[in-house]
């Protein structure tokens, strides 16, 4: 059976992506700190289901995966770079280390995975490596879309070179989806965004994982998220206003 790699798996997007892929016939390594959760959802899944605990911001930890994405015995078909998280307060309200910890999880862990899964990938001129950006990624705010940037422009790099080896690149980049990332970040849906806003993780995974088996470079899910993409442009001048306004208005 064809294997795929999901990081981030013990809820929310990763937990969907590792049952929508078991459902397509793949067997899984579920990756994240939460052993138990991870067993729990393992149990739940057709299939043979490897559990990989691992924190990923710990070296110990990424090394034990990329030592499973660079193994030929039984290897990865299909990476989906997951893990991830925000944070409430801003930049400045933030440490270093914090703000350097959450860009190393979305911009480096993704890289050194994707680095491993192609050693191996490559010479079977097969794989496919999904990473989760934002729709953040476009709108220029912040830490967290700088890092969700990064995820577009690689991707987009990365499918265009690989792609004739085998190898296809995806990001996805959603808008506010229901899971539990905004409630560890002690935010509300509500403190977020309309209820308009808000998309199912199941509608989001379907998305993605259908821009993958086209070999697209980015997903976004629904029409309402394409639309704000071709608008931020637009946009930008008034984003930036009012950021500099909040930015002035915080240092009273």
């Amino acid at each position: 059976m064809p294997i795929a790699l999901v990081t981030g798996a013990s809820a929310g997007l990763g937990a969907e992506f590792a049952r929508q892929l078991a459902a397509l016939g793949y067997d899984l390594v579920l990756v994240a700190r939460d052993s138990a959760r991870l067993e729990a959802l393992a149990a739940t899944l057709p299939g043979r289901s490897e559990v990989l605990a691992a924190n990923l911001l710990d070296p110990a930890g990424r090394a034990r995966v990329i030592a499973r994405l660079t193994t030929t015995d039984h290897p990865v078909d299909y990476l989906v770079n997951n893990a991830g998280y925000g944070m409430a307060l801003e930049f400045d309200a933030n440490t270093a280390e914090d703000e350097t910890r959450q860009l190393e999880l979305l911009s480096t862990v993704p890289l050194q995975l994707s680095h491993a899964a192609l050693s191996q990938m490559l010479p079977r001129r097969s794989g496919r490596i999904l990473t989760v950006a934002s729709i953040a990624g476009f709108a220029g705010l912040g830490t967290y879309s700088a890092a969700k940037a990064w995820a577009l422009t690689f991707s987009r790099w990365a499918n265009a070179y690989y792609r004739t080896g085998g190898v296809t690149f995806t990001a996805v980049a959603p808008g506010f989806t229901r899971t539990e990332f905004h409630e560890r970040m002690g935010r509300t849906r509500e403190s977020m965004a309309p209820s308009i806003a808000w998309l199912d993780a199941r509608f989001v995974v379907q998305t993605a994982l259908r821009a993958v088996e086209r070999r697209k470079p980015v997903s976004v899910p629904s029409l309402r998220y394409k639309a704000l993409i071709a608008v931020i442009p637009l946009l930008t001048p008034i984003i930036r206003l009012g950021v500099a306004q909040r930015g002035t208005d915080s240092r009273r």
